[in-house]
């Protein structure tokens, strides 16, 4: 797969040489020093096509089940260098989630995100092998699996938005700096480089922007990850326009409308959009710089993809709550299961993704979850369960491969719904009749 890249990728290479190296550097003299002895390569992540290599940043915060962010360099840079020039790490520090740090392992330092292979769930290539990382994360570290997140910048940028299309199982939401739409860069001949695209020159309808979504993962009913765009208004390497394209391609894929719900500026020479909701974790918030070239992102701006991805919690949580008052000799009986669940809200839309753990001393083989939905909702599709519902009254099965719940064990099925301005999270949850702890 990786064979010839060197010769294709080098009209990619001396493009971005010319624009975003220089403006990054700067960026990496002024940026926070990580603490670089506290970032590991890990040599054996599973799957590897793209014959990438791997750099996680675990930091002492790190409570248990913490998120994951994976953050995605630019061309000509490495793992480390992101690590060290950006600001993820030291976010890291403070809010308790895991970075792991791709590295594009060929002349050129770019990764693929034009050939077919990348553009499909599962294909090959480096999207593969970036989501074996995140497995083998979850696995080694207990990572919480239902809160992995993805950014990056230029190239990464660019894979920032092929991963979202193909992961969409994987990934909660992305941020993409100075990046172009999903299936933008896809090239027949052979070549990283797709100069209609990077001028600006390839425009689509929303529909035909979100089909090139949908069909990387054929079949696939789950979640879509929600969106953050970034790009500098006189970007030269990667023209303005792709923010607008991709705009209208995951607001389609997101269904919600093109019109923006909010338009401010929260920093001068910044033109904010959102799209679906007016919060700070709305479906698809686009941000355009005045001014500004191939140069993000720049000191800041790795913050607020933090907030956008909700992990910007002051205080991570500790791995085992104290209790506020002492135990009574014999606690009483708990329930057999808790369950969490993570909303994410639009016009007259949402996603509910529920976690099921069963805090009982017997294994489940075979489960059934009870809930009530709040007025005025309705839910249209689920995923890794079967729903039926009458009224607001929702009954949801096991499928095959998540029947089995062993004591301490968990799983995540959740739903898609339409609301008529509730957008709260259901109650009454019962586990094969036993009243469940939520929160």
């Amino acid at each position: 797969m990786k064979t010839g890249r060197k010769s294709r990728l080098r009209p990619f290479l001396l493009t971005l040489l010319g624009g975003v190296v220089p403006l990054l550097t700067g960026f990496l003299l002024s940026a926070p020093s990580a603490q670089a002895a506290s970032l590991t390569e890990v040599t054996d992540f599973g799957n590897n096509p793209g014959n990438l290599r791997m750099y996680e940043y675990v930091p002492a915060s790190a409570g248990s089940r913490p998120p994951v962010v994976v953050a995605v360099h630019y061309c000509t840079g490495t793992g480390p260098g992101f690590h060290s020039g950006t600001e993820f790490a030291s976010l890291a520090d403070r809010y308790g989630f895991i970075v792991v740090y791709p590295d594009a392992n060929v002349s050129g330092q770019c990764f693929d995100v034009s050939s077919p292979q990348a553009l499909r769930h599962d294909g090959g290539s480096d999207p593969t092998s970036i989501a074996s990382m995140v497995r083998s994360v979850v696995q080694r570290h207990g990572a919480d699996a239902s809160r992995v997140y993805v950014t990056g910048a230029s190239s990464g940028a660019m894979m920032t938005n092929v991963l979202l299309g193909d992961y969409p199982d994987v990934f909660k939401a992305g941020a993409s700096f100075m990046g172009v739409p999903f299936g933008c860069f896809a090239t027949t001949d052979g070549s990283g480089w797709n100069s209609a695209c990077a001028n600006g020159q390839i425009s689509r309808t929303p529909q035909q922007w979100g089909d090139l979504v949908r069909a990387a993962y054929p079949g696939y009913g789950g979640p879509r990850p929600r969106v953050q765009l970034w790009h500098g208004a006189t970007d030269t390497t990667l023209h303005h326009n792709n923010l607008g394209e991709a705009v209208k391609q995951w607001t389609n894929v997101l269904g919600v409308s093109q019109t923006p719900v909010l338009t401010d500026s929260p920093q001068s020479g910044w033109t904010r959009t959102r799209y679906g909701a007016n919060g700070t974790q709305a479906p698809v918030e686009a941000i355009s710089l005045s001014g500004v070239g191939h140069s993000l992102p720049t000191s800041g701006m790795a913050a607020r993809a933090i907030a956008f991805f909700g992990l910007d919690q002051t205080t991570p949580p500790p791995t085992t709550p104290p209790p506020t008052t002492p135990p009574p000799t014999t606690p009483p009986p708990s329930g057999a299961c808790r369950v969490t669940n993570t909303v994410s809200a639009w016009n007259t839309g949402l996603t509910d993704n529920i976690t099921i753990t069963n805090t009982g001393s017997s294994t489940l083989t075979g489960w059934t979850l009870t809930f009530t939905l709040r007025s005025g909702q309705t839910i249209t599709s689920g995923w890794n369960a079967t729903f039926s519902s009458a009224g607001g009254a929702v009954t949801a099965r096991n499928v095959g491969h998540n029947g089995t719940l062993a004591p301490g064990a968990g799983t995540s099925i959740g739903f898609q719904a339409t609301h008529a301005g509730d957008a709260g999270t259901p109650t009454d949850f019962k586990l094969n009749g036993s009243t469940c702890q939520t929160g």
